[in-house]
Formats: structure tokens, C-alpha cells, sequence
């Protein structure tokens, strides 16, 4: 009897052998076996529903939000997700010649280190607003990580001769190595810094 073949992401990269250390992360990062990460905005009406989207296509739609930084779905990237599948191809193939690991067990350890603990909210008691420290739902820190990921490549490639792709690629390496050079990086320990000071 025939083996049926193995479902792997841009037919090259096996995401059964990818591993997830944080536990804190583990069921929030879905390594859901696809060829290519677009699901169609099936979890949009679904409560907790992103949580079932493949770790890749997520990061995919975090590339897309090109337009102003605080708004999503603007700007000149908006809803080119082909363009944004062929932009994070292109850097996992960049990221395999560079470190000549599965590209995928970067992206998810360069989440795991780019995601934040800690965070501020505001409380107003008795006509005075305080800033207090909050910890961080599993979810929301793989959503900033992706988020300070995707901002550092595009702010590393405007005005730049290095691509997108190349920048994409190089931000992912760092946040992977834990490279305090890395944006993302970077972002999470200053958001870090500012919680701790209003605990």
C-alpha cells in the first residue's frame, strides 16, 4: 500500500520535527501541517480562533500591516497576502543558507525570545490614574513578538538597499539568537523595563 506523501510547508520544510521549549507558548503556537499558510480568515468569527492558525501564516498577516504603524490592514501592503507568502519564502530560504536549520524552528524560537511577560495598564482610583504592572496572556505575547518582529524588518529595509526579505531574515536570526542588535528584542526588554518600574 502506498505511503501517503508528507505535508510540508512550501513543499520544503518539515514542521513535525519543529519544537516548542516555552510552556507557557506551547498551545498558542500552531504547527498545524500545511503547503502553504493561507486558511482564508476562516478564524475570524471564532473566539481564541488565531490560536489554530499555522505559526507561518500568522506571520504572514503581521507582514501585510505595511501602511501607518499603529494602523492594520493599510498602506500599500494591504491584503497582499501572496506578496507576503512569496516575502517570508523567500527569507526562510535566506535564513536555511545562513544557519542551515529548519527556518521554522527559528521563526518559533525568535517568538519564544522576542515575547513579552510583562506589561502596563492603566488604572484610575479615586480620580488618578496609575500605571500597573500586568503579566501577559500566552496569546497577546506571541501576537507582540510577531508584531516587533515584522516592524523591525520593515523599519530595517525603508529608505535601504537591503530587501525586505533579507531584513526579515536577519531580524528573525537575531531575535532567534537572543541578539540585543535584534528590534524585537530590543522592544521587549524596554516594555519589560517599564512594567517592572510600576510594579
Amino acid at each position: 500500500m502506498p505511503r501517503e506523501p508528507k505535508i510540508l510547508l512550501f513543499n520544503k520544510w518539515d514542521l513535525s520535527e519543529v519544537k516548542v521549549k516555552d510552556p507557557g507558548l506551547k498551545r498558542v503556537i500552531c504547527l498545524k501541517p500545511v503547503f502553504i499558510p493561507h486558511s482564508w480568515g476562516r478564524h475570524e468569527h471564532k473566539r481564541f480562533g488565531k490560536a489554530e492558525v499555522n505559526i507561518v501564516e500568522r506571520l504572514v498577516n503581521s507582514m501585510m500591516h505595511f501602511g501607518k504603524i499603529d494602523a492594520k490592514n493599510t498602506g500599500r501592503m494591504g491584503g497582499k497576502k501572496h506578496k507576503a507568502i512569496n516575502i517570508v519564502k523567500a527569507a526562510f530560504e535566506i535564513i536555511h543558507l545562513k544557519t542551515g536549520q529548519n527556518p521554522v524552528q527559528v521563526l518559533v524560537r525568535a517568538i519564544e525570545n522576542a515575547s513579552p511577560n510583562e506589561d502596563t495598564t492603566r488604572i484610575s482610583y479615586g480620580g488618578v490614574v496609575y500605571h500597573v504592572s500586568v503579566d501577559v496572556s500566552p496569546l497577546r505575547r506571541v501576537d507582540l513578538a510577531l508584531r516587533f518582529i515584522s516592524e523591525g524588518a520593515r523599519l530595517a529595509a525603508f529608505s535601504n538597499p537591503k530587501s525586505i526579505e533579507e531584513a526579515l531574515a536577519e531580524e528573525l536570526i537575531k531575535a532567534a539568537n537572543n541578539d540585543l542588535n535584534s528590534y524585537a528584542i530590543r522592544k521587549k526588554l524596554e516594555q519589560e523595563r517599564i512594567a517592572m518600574a510600576s510594579r
